[in-house]
């Protein structure tokens, strides 16, 4: 299913660019630190918990670029785990918020029941749109069931 956005979403929608990398926006160390803790908490080998920290490092950054602008934007469960990964180790995800948020902390707010919305689907298409590589696999696991965010929330 493609669904078309339609607000236009800041990022680099240029084709010709090459894709954003989600591990531009942290360090080395960040980054091995959360593939580390993903390979601890969770059943990844070093190449899912990658691909898992790369689509929630591009929703974060996508959702704090388009603050106020209503998209209803939410990760399916698989992605949801990174960014969950992200959030908790709150130094580094305040530093974050700080260089890409205006210095404002993207906030979580879960529902306790899942949207069966197709909002999963959507936002790996406002991933897309704002320049990003989308892992489809990750996000077509959950695109068309659920996503446990609040509905047009600026937040995750």
């Amino acid at each position: 299913m493609t669904a078309v956005v339609e607000t236009p979403v800041r990022g680099n929608t240029n084709p010709l660019s090459p894709a954003r990398s989600p591990h531009d926006y942290i360090g080395d160390a960040q980054w091995a630190k959360l593939v580390g803790l993903l390979m601890r908490d969770y059943p990844f080998d070093s190449v899912m918990a990658e691909r898992v920290l790369g689509q929630a490092m591009a929703y974060l950054i996508t959702a704090m670029e388009n603050q106020g602008r209503g998209l209803g934007m939410g990760p399916g469960k698989i992605v949801d785990i990174g960014v969950h990964m992200v959030m908790l180790d709150t130094k580094a995800y305040f530093a974050l918020c700080d260089r890409y948020n205006g210095g404002s902390y993207l906030h979580h707010v879960p529902e306790v029941d899942m949207k069966r919305d197709g909002s999963v689907a959507r936002t790996a298409d406002i991933l897309a749109a704002a320049g990003w590589d989308v892992d489809q696999p990750l996000w077509a696991a959950d695109s068309s069931s659920c996503t446990p965010c609040r509905p047009g929330e600026d937040s995750h």
